[in-house]
């Protein structure tokens, strides 16, 4: 689960790449805060020359004593340094474990990057970063955060470190090998309208299962788990030289986050986790929540449109609103434009919830769909509204060719597959659906519908177990409103860490609530906290605004 979906047009790169230094006080080129922000993109492949060896140990081994920093700095790879731009980041490779099970045997490279603090005086560490996914490359994350406005505070206590997990963009990769325009193109999967179609997208998710093992040339795919992503993150810790390491991690990251505070409670030092899954995987129950997620979220975006009936025509109502979403749905299933049936259509609505800002963009969207507009669907379908749904740029039922998501798509799969077992049974992805229609009309039928992970081998390892043994040090930030990771995903990630965590809600709608929402007591929260290491002495419900 990728933080956002809806793509706003990148700024323009006004920043040339910088040549890297080991020096931590490196410097940063910063803009007016009011600039555009592009969200992050999925990864290109690419490769740095492999620095010095770093220091790794098996499982969640916690050391006796710490090395030396084991890095080398330098720039980073074209595409990234330009996604980055105007900000300046340096970047490095740091090698791992393939298996931590077995930590000498062959290693693979994680690329990371860094924006490094410019006050030493102020500096206290490092802050690993992670925008979600599983897949999401995460090394422009230090240059988004800061274009979001992070405190300078924060840009002063730590060097803010980005990544590409294992498997993902430039680190070693694994590609299943999807194209653009193929029957396998999201990882969320497609509306069932009915039985039958729980049955014919069984078929497509076994396809992909198979040709993700077909295309396994390096061994990887079945060591892409949030539990060595774990362990990697406290190798980086270990290679950047750090006794501790903070953490800030969205969506999926909230996962990564719970499973490196509760492998290495020693090393994990203050631990910020927002719009929260609710655990340290994403199971079939926890999928199953994103209906949940879009039926208390969609009533903020049919207000808005209600009050902009007379720009949109979708409703004078959000009850008309809502019953426009379905009569839609049902038009473009008898009648799809540019190959967007009511499936498709349910996805970019979803997608289109992730933040306020996507509102009109969707409305746009709905709009055209609704009244058969080509021209106008095409124009705005190919401006990446459907990111993350079908690649960018690509037209619906596009010929064959490599598919720019097929990295993301693919380390999604092998994460969500290989962290817990997934039911093999058709039937239960039938029932569950059938259930879902029910419960949760307006998106039940595609979240519970089956993912390859039915067809997928058994798990190495069991899901890692969050440990409410250890410091006091994690603060949850939740929306009340997500269409992706539910309220309840936050109220049970607090629940299982106990006296160890603290638990933020904020009244506000969308998916990300730390720099990418606009709420201001949830932002002096997480800025206290990271900043001076406190944390509220109870629970904290912050108001709208």
């Amino acid at each position: 689960m990728r933080r956002t979906h809806v793509s706003s047009p990148p700024p323009d790169p006004t920043g040339a790449p910088h040549q890297g230094t080991s020096d931590d006080t490196q410097q940063r080129v910063r803009p007016a805060r009011g600039g555009g922000v592009a969200l992050l993109a999925v990864a290109l492949a690419g490769a740095l020359a492999m620095p010095a060896a770093a220091a790794v140990r098996p499982h969640g081994a916690e050391p006796d004593s710490e090395p030396a920093a084991q890095v080398e700095w330098g720039e980073c790879p074209a595409d990234v340094a330009d996604e980055a731009a105007p900000y300046v980041l340096t970047c490095a490779k740091v090698p791992v474990p393939l298996d931590y099970a077995d930590p000498d045997g062959e290693q693979i490279e994680l690329q990371i990057s860094r924006l490094a603090s410019d006050n030493p005086a102020e500096r206290r560490g490092v802050l690993l970063l992670n925008p979600g996914g599983p897949g999401g490359s995460g090394l422009t994350q230090p240059s988004f955060l800061m274009s979001r406005g992070v405190p300078d505070s924060v840009l002063e206590a730590y060097d803010l470190i980005g990544m590409d997990t294992r498997g993902v963009g430039h680190s070693t990769r694994i590609d299943c090998g999807f194209t653009a325009g193929g029957d396998y193109f999201s990882n969320i999967p497609p509306y069932a309208v009915d039985d039958a179609a729980v049955v014919e997208h069984a078929k497509v998710v076994k396809a992909a299962a198979e040709q993700c093992a077909a295309n396994d040339g390096n061994g990887l795919l079945r060591h892409v788990s949030t539990a060595n992503m774990a362990r990697d993150l406290d190798s980086i810790r270990a290679a950047l030289g750090e006794e501790k390491a903070s953490y800030l991690g969205y969506s999926y990251g909230s996962a990564l986050g719970a499973a490196y505070a509760s492998m290495f409670p020693g090393t994990a030092d203050r631990v910020v986790l927002d719009s929260n899954v609710g655990d340290t995987h994403l199971n079939q129950e926890r999928l199953r929540t994103f209906a949940l997620g879009m039926e208390q979220t969609f009533p903020d975006f049919a207000k808005w449109a209600a009050k902009r009936h007379t720009a949109y025509g979708l409703g004078r109502t959000p009850a008309q609103v809502r019953a426009g979403y379905f009569e839609t749905a049902e038009q473009l299933d008898r009648s799809p434009v540019l190959g967007v049936d009511g499936a498709l259509f349910r996805q970019v609505v979803f997608g289109g919830l992730y933040s306020p800002l996507s509102y009109a963009r969707t409305a746009q969207a709905w709009q055209s769909l609704r009244d058969g507009d080509a021209a106008a669907a095409r124009t705005l379908l190919d401006g990446n509204l459907l990111d993350g749904v079908l690649p960018d740029g690509a037209a619906v039922g596009a010929d064959a060719e490599a598919s720019p998501l097929s990295n993301a798509l693919s380390v999604f799969i092998a994460s969500t597959c290989n962290d817990s077992e997934w039911p093999e049974d058709v039937r239960s992805y039938r029932r569950a659906v059938a259930e879902d229609r029910e419960r949760f009309p307006m998106f039940g039928a595609a979240s519970a519908n089956i993912l390859p992970c039915a067809y997928w081998s058994e798990p190495v390892e069991p899901p890692v177990r969050i440990s409410d043994q250890g410091p006091h040090n994690v603060l949850i930030l939740q929306n009340r409103r997500d269409p992706v990771t539910p309220l309840a995903g936050g109220q049970r990630l607090h629940e299982k860490f106990g006296d160890r965590s603290r638990l933020v809600t904020v009244d506000g709608s969308g998916h990300g609530v730390y720099a990418l929402g606009d709420n201001a007591c949830a932002l002096n929260i997480g800025t206290t906290y990271l900043v001076e290491g406190k944390m509220p002495r109870r629970d904290v419900a912050c108001p709208a605004g």
